[in-house]
């Protein structure tokens, strides 16, 4: 249960939109319904997703989905955790690095995540905390793997994920329900809402 009530009245504009979205996720898409309370926000939100990168000639589907999944767990956002890792097997994602990304040295432990990917996740987790403290090292490291385009394209998959990470718990939206059952997500040990 969210913290709000969706309003009673959606701008025809955001119900078009909300409606699209829907549709794509065949899912009930709680955060645009909450944002339309502030129709700035849901559209400066909506066109914030439509240009993120899910594929790319230098970052591939598959670290840009391991980028999304790895912020989701790094924020500890459940409706997060479920919606960007559904389909994880279509970017050649294994159970397996799932279970890797949770844990605090998993990155490094991986055996099958690719040297460039274990630099970007790195970085994804530097980027993610709270105050942010980047490496040097990571960052010459990642600088040695990647172009300056791509790297721009991953700092703002994190930036971007990271924005929704803050806005759908500081709204207390609960899992949109994409995996019935996917027991390597650990759903039940995320979360942010504290007693007292």
């Amino acid at each position: 249960m969210a913290y709000i009530q969706e309003p009673k009245r959606i701008p025809w504009y955001l119900k078009i939109g909300i409606k699209i979205a829907e549709r794509k996720t065949k899912r009930e898409m709680l955060p645009g319904r909450l944002l339309s309370w502030y129709p700035k926000a849901a559209l400066g939100a909506g066109v914030l997703e439509s240009l993120v990168a899910h594929d790319d000639k230098e970052v591939t589907a598959r670290l840009l989905k391991l980028i999304r999944v790895q912020v989701s767990f790094a924020a500890s956002c459940t409706f997060c955790i479920d919606m960007n890792s559904f389909h994880f097997q279509e970017t050649g994602i294994s159970e397996d690095e799932l279970l890797y990304l949770q844990q605090p040295d998993g990155i490094t432990q991986c055996p099958s995540f690719a040297p460039q990917e274990k630099c970007a996740l790195e970085y994804v987790r530097q980027v993610t905390a709270t105050p942010i403290r980047i490496k040097k090292k990571t960052l010459d490291e990642l600088k040695g793997y990647f172009s300056d385009r791509a790297m721009t394209i991953i700092v703002s998959t994190i930036a971007q994920v990271n924005f929704w990470t803050r806005l759908i718990q500081g709204l207390g939206i609960p899992p949109a329900g994409f995996h019935e059952s996917c027991s390597v997500l650990h759903l039940d040990k995320y979360g942010t809402l504290q007693q007292g």
